[in-house]
């Protein structure tokens, strides 16, 4: 398994499964080396991107995995990737959020993630934001 920086070869790839974002925010988010990829054995398997929330606190937007590459461990390692990059960066604590009808809640617990509160959209299910002090 490889983690790496994406690039800008990787935009159209990732912009086929990720929809939450536009292509000219995807492209900023290379730019600024906040997107990280899986390759195993040089084929993709997935990526995680993140922003700054309030301009100061990482804050993972994105994991995912392709079909297939999921339930392998690629996640709880590049989530441990990142946090050691964020660490090195200066910062003491990330925050995720996530849907209370995925499962991904758990996955986050397990890796440390603390529930610190959330809120709900019309027609939406509750979003969960999680905190971890690096």
């Amino acid at each position: 398994m490889k983690i790496q920086q994406a690039e800008i070869r990787d935009i159209e790839r990732i912009l086929h499964y990720d929809k939450h974002i536009s292509y000219e925010e995807l492209m900023n988010s290379v730019k600024l080396n906040r997107i990280y990829i899986v390759t195993e054995n040089d084929e993709f398997c997935g990526w995680l991107r993140y922003g700054l929330f309030w301009d100061n606190t990482p804050f993972m937007n994105m994991l995912y995995f392709l079909e297939g590459k999921r339930k392998k461990g690629y996640g709880s390692k590049i989530v441990e990737y990142w946090e050691n990059e964020m660490r090195k960066k200066g910062y003491s604590k990330v925050l995720t959020s996530t849907s209370s009808n995925e499962t991904s809640q758990h996955f986050y617990s397990k890796l440390g993630y603390k529930t610190i509160g959330g809120f709900l959209l019309n027609n939406e299910p509750f979003e969960i934001i999680m905190l971890k002090n690096l």
